[in-house]
């Protein structure tokens, strides 16, 4: 998995969030939306929204769906490509209120297109929250905003031949 801001603009620096930090962060998440919005699903963008999606969606004691929305990462150009949806939208929003989780958002493409698809799948209504909001789109709810790049707990290393190593697309960032 691909840094969740590229390029790295030192001056911003690097968020390195270990599991107690997404704990706190998905708990204040979760009690922001319960003040303001009463979902009766919550969608996590998987791959790396499910696991905050899950998290606030045992929170707030809803039922909890996942839908694939991806860009492509292209390292030897050093961009991603435009979101797509792999699959649909769950068919079990039809006709209730969403609050659609994902991990970080920055211009709100991924953000953008899978709230229109929960919508055309017949939500009643969709609300947007994500744990850190890293560029100019303004989701619903925000546990954090920054400028860093962020490394999440999940993804910062990979079990290779049965042992836990650096994720290599975070190297450069964590100067490994």
């Amino acid at each position: 998995m691909a840094p969740r801001r590229s390029p790295v603009d030192p001056a911003k620096g690097v968020l390195e969030v270990d599991w107690a930090l997404f704990g706190e962060l998905s708990r204040a998440l979760a009690l922001k939306v319960a003040r303001d919005f009463d979902p009766e699903i919550v969608v996590g963008i998987a791959t790396a929204g499910v696991i905050p999606g899950a998290t606030i969606a045992a929170i707030l004691d809803r039922a909890f769906h996942s839908m694939l929305v991806s860009r492509r990462y292209r390292p030897e150009a050093g961009v991603r490509e435009t979101p797509e949806i792999f699959g649909q939208a769950p068919p079990a929003v039809r006709g209730h209120r969403v609050l659609l989780v994902d991990e970080t958002c920055d211009s709100g493409d991924t953000m953008r297109l899978a709230k229109a698809a929960i919508v055309n799948s017949g939500a009643v209504e969709v609300r947007t929250a994500v744990g850190f909001r890293t560029g100019p789109y303004d989701p619903d709810f925000v546990a954090m905003a920054t400028e860093a790049t962020i490394v999440l707990p999940w993804d910062r290393e990979l079990l290779v031949n049965g042992e836990l190593v650096l994720n290599p697309a975070y190297a450069t960032v964590l100067g490994r």
